[in-house]
């Protein structure tokens, strides 16, 4: 097994290990106000939507977690599975690999085959060669890719790139293909500066990565023999208090992707709330995805079920009128959202 295969099986383990679904969050401290006479019902088709051409069954998605092993290959495959019965989208972990070893496609392209007319993204590294990405789009079908900006990690890792002149790289990648391009963090949170300057370099779509969920500071940490960079996981930004930003900065961007630290439908909620398009969730997915497919489209469809639920309750006739519903802050995240501009 190659270094690079071998820290994708050590990833998974630790993501594995670290998971804690009952950890405390900046979602607990959004308090949304429902109306008692709501006038609505259950409508299933309420929380039906579209995004890049494809109409899916709820505006959530299966986020990024692996590829490029063996057990990567069996993950994806369940991944690719349970979105494909959900009709939810699926965001394949870091294809980067493919550059220096090709022969780990089939650890990829599984999803693919078990989901030949679902929604799926590809994900790089910001690094990666456009020809390479080009390759990787090609070979994956992809609809959309997410390029990923993971410095923390970067920095943390053992072997990490110590370069983060990222930029220029990122514009020749968009002008290599010609699908939607998703710029996302990886745990540590996507702050309002680096979506205005990426969106005056002509780039629309952006997944928030925040704080709360897999934490790849502490992941690589642990990989570390002495484990001294333990200060790099205070380092980051909470999904919520990325969303409160870009609301005090009344700038969003075109599709807002949110995810990181999303443990249930209510944090979903919470998001689309907030001013996100569609929510994603990895590590409480990865859990079900352990347990088989039929465990994880289970736990999809609970969602998709509470997502309606609360759809109705808010007195909504469609989930993308969760902007309209009112809420309010606890000090932390109301003290941030006055200080942040």
């Amino acid at each position: 097994m190659s270094q690079r295969s071998q820290r994708k099986e050590e990833h998974l383990a630790l993501a594995k290990m670290f998971f804690n679904k009952e950890i405390p969050s900046d979602f607990d401290y959004i308090h949304l106000i429902r109306p008692a006479l709501p006038e609505s019902s259950y409508q299933t088709k309420s929380i039906n939507t579209r995004l890049f051409g494809k109409t899916i069954a709820a505006p959530i998605y299966i986020n990024a977690m692996t590829g490029g092993s063996q057990t990567s290959l069996r993950i994806n495959k369940t991944l690719g599975q349970a979105a494909a019965k959900a009709n939810i989208p699926l965001a394949l972990g870091s294809a980067s690999i493919l550059e220096k070893e090709p022969d780990q496609l089939q650890s990829f392209y599984v999803a693919r085959q078990e989901n030949p007319d679902g929604l799926l993204f590809a994900n790089v590294n910001p690094n990666t060669s456009s020809q390479s990405v080009k390759t990787i789009v090609r070979d994956l079908n992809a609809d959309a890719l997410q390029i990923h900006l993971n410095t923390v990690q970067e920095a943390a890792m053992p072997e990490g790139d110590r370069n983060f002149f990222w930029l220029d790289n990122l514009k020749e990648i968009r002008n290599s293909i010609d699908i939607p391009i998703i710029i996302k963090e990886v745990g540590q949170g996507l702050d309002k500066d680096t979506i205005t300057i990426l969106q005056k370099e002509g780039f629309e779509y952006f997944d928030l990565g925040g704080s709360g969920g897999t934490d790849f500071a502490k992941i690589e940490n642990s990989r570390r023999p002495h484990h001294e960079l333990s200060f790099l996981e205070d380092i980051n930004l909470s999904t919520p208090k990325a969303l409160l930003w870009l609301q005090a900065a009344h700038d969003f961007p075109k599709q807002l992707f949110a995810s990181g630290g999303i443990r249930n439908s209510l944090d979903i909620f919470k998001c689309l709330v907030l001013g996100a398009n569609f929510v994603g969730m990895a590590s409480h997915f990865l859990e079900f995805a352990y347990r088989g497919t039929d465990e994880l489209t289970k736990e999809i469809e609970n969602i998709k079920d509470q997502l309606v639920m609360l759809t109705a309750l808010f007195g909504l006739s469609d989930i993308s009128q969760a902007k309209k519903v009112k809420y309010y802050l606890d000090n932390n995240l109301y003290i941030f959202s006055k200080q942040i501009n």
